[in-house]
C-alpha cells in the first residue's frame, strides 16, 4: 500500500506560496488546498452577515458551515453553504479582516480539523498557509517555509489586484501586509513560525519557476528515504 505523501508549504501573505504550492502539485500530480482561502471564506460571510466583531457568532458560523475547495485549471474555486466565493474572499476588505478572523481559537480548530480530513483522504498533497508544517501536519514529509521583502510582497499583490481590474496603491497593500504580518506572527493560537525542520526559502528575486524548482530538487534530493510503494512514483 502507498503511503501519503505530504508537503507542507507556510510563510506570510505575498511570499509565493499559492503559485508554487499550485504548480507544485500539479507536478507531482498531488492535490492542492489551498487553506487561507478557508479562512478568507469564513471572514467574507462575516462580513456579509455583519458579525465580524462577535467572536462567538463567527466561531459558531465556521463549526457550521460546509466550506468546499475544487482546484481546476490552475484555480481554486471556493464555495461556503453553496455560494461560490472565488472572487469575493480576494477583495482588500476581506484581506485586513482575515488575520483577525484567524485568530479565534474555535474558528481554528474548526477548520484545522476540515483541513486534517482533507489531507487525510488523499495519497498525496501540497498544502500551504500559515501552521501547516507546525499544527496542521507537524508529521508533514516535507517542509517549506517561503518568505520574500515586504516591499516586494506589496508589489505582487498589487499587481494581482490590478489585473483583476481593482488597482490598489503599493503603499496601502504594504501597510495591511505589515498589519496582517503582526496579528498572524504574535497571535496565541497557531502564530505563524518557521517548524524546526522546515526548509526555508527567500522568493524575493526568485521567479515562480525558480521557486518549484527550488523545492522539487530538494524531494528528489530525498525521494529514496521515502517508503511510497511499489504502485507509487512521485515523479
Amino acid at each position: 500500500m502507498s503511503k501519503k505523501i505530504i508537503v507542507a508549504i507556510d510563510g506570510p501573505s505575498g511570499s509565493g506560496k499559492s503559485t508554487t504550492a499550485k504548480l507544485l502539485a500539479d507536478q507531482l500530480g498531488f492535490l492542492y488546498i489551498d487553506t487561507g482561502a478557508m479562512y478568507r471564506a469564513v471572514t467574507f460571510l462575516a462580513l456579509e452577515k455583519k458579525i465580524i466583531d462577535n467572536t462567538a457568532a463567527v466561531a459558531e458560523l465556521t463549526i457550521n458551515s460546509d466550506i468546499r475547495l475544487n482546484f481546476v485549471k490552475g484555480k481554486t474555486f471556493v464555495a461556503i453553504n453553496g455560494i461560490d466565493v472565488t472572487e469575493e474572499i480576494r477583495s482588500l476588505e476581506v484581506s485586513s479582516k482575515v488575520s483577525e478572523i484567524s485568530k479565534i481559537e474555535a474558528v481554528r480548530e474548526a477548520l484545522v480539523k476540515k483541513q486534517r480530513q482533507l489531507g487525510n483522504g488523499t495519497s498525496g498533497v501540497v498544502m500551504e498557509g500559515r501552521d501547516i508544517g507546525t499544527v496542521v501536519f507537524p508529521e508533514a514529509d516535507f517542509k517549506f517555509f517561503l518568505i520574500a521583502s515586504i516591499d516586494e510582497r506589496a508589489r505582487r499583490r498589487a499587481k494581482e489586484f490590478q489585473e483583476k481590474g481593482k488597482p490598489v496603491a503599493v503603499d496601502e497593500v504594504k501597510k495591511n501586509l505589515m498589519h496582517r504580518d503582526e496579528i498572524d506572527s504574535t497571535r496565541d493560537v497557531s502564530p505563524l513560525i518557521k517548524a524546526a525542520d522546515a526548509i526555508e526559502i527567500d522568493t524575493t528575486n526568485l521567479t515562480i519557476e525558480e521557486q518549484v524548482e527550488k523545492i522539487l530538487s530538494v524531494i528528489k534530493e530525498r525521494r529514496e528515504k521515502i517508503n511510497v510503494g511499489s504502485k507509487r512514483k512521485i515523479f
